[in-house]
C-alpha cells in the first residue's frame, strides 16, 4: 500500500486486471469484473464508460478512502462534499476516476473469505476476498478512487 493518505482513511488499495466489460444494459454505464493481481481478491464495479472508458485486459489501480486529503484527516470543508475541498491537493489529483458512496453491507463467503457491497449514487460495487484484505472495510461512507 502507498503511504499518501495516513492513518486510517485507507480502507482497501489493490490493482486489478479487467476481465470482463458489460455494457448491455445502459448506454453510459458497464458492469466491469476484475480479479486482483494476486488471484485473492475479486471486484465487479458499475463504472460510467463516457467519464472513465476501460476494457478487459487493462490493470487499474483501486483505492478505497474515508477522505481525500493527503494527510488523511477529514476537514470540515471535505464534509460538504469532496469537489468543495480546499485549492491544495488531493487523493483526487493523483486517479482518473473517483465516486463517493456507502459501503452497506457484508456477506460472510466460505469461511475465509468476505464480500462487501457499495453503493455509488447506484453505480454498485461488490468486492469479494480474503478478510485479511478487507478487514478495514466497514459501514461507512468512502471514495473509490482508480487510475489506469
Amino acid at each position: 500500500m502507498s503511504n499518501l493518505a495516513a492513518g486510517d482513511a485507507q480502507l482497501f488499495e489493490d490493482t486489478f486486471t479487467i476481465t470482463e466489460h458489460d455494457q448491455s444494459k445502459y448506454d453510459r454505464v458497464a458492469r466491469i469484473v476484475a480479479t486482483s493481481t494476486d488471484n485473492q481478491t475479486t471486484m465487479s464495479l458499475d463504472i460510467n464508460t463516457e467519464l472513465f472508458p476501460i476494457r478487459p485486459g487493462v490493470n487499474v489501480e483501486v483505492l478505497l478512502a474515508t477522505s481525500l486529503s493527503l494527510d488523511g484527516n477529514k476537514d470540515e470543508e471535505e464534509e460538504k462534499g469532496w469537489r468543495h475541498v480546499r485549492g491544495e491537493s488531493t487523493l483526487a489529483d493523483m486517479y482518473d476516476y473517483v465516486c463517493y458512496g456507502k459501503i452497506y453491507k457484508f456477506e460472510d463467503g466460505d469461511g475465509q473469505t468476505i464480500r462487501a457491497y457499495i453503493s455509488f449514487g447506484g453505480l454498485l460495487m461488490q468486492i469479494e476476498g480474503p478478510y485479511k484484505k478487507l478487514t478495514p472495510l466497514r459501514v461507512e461512507n468512502a471514495y473509490l478512487l482508480i487510475k489506469k
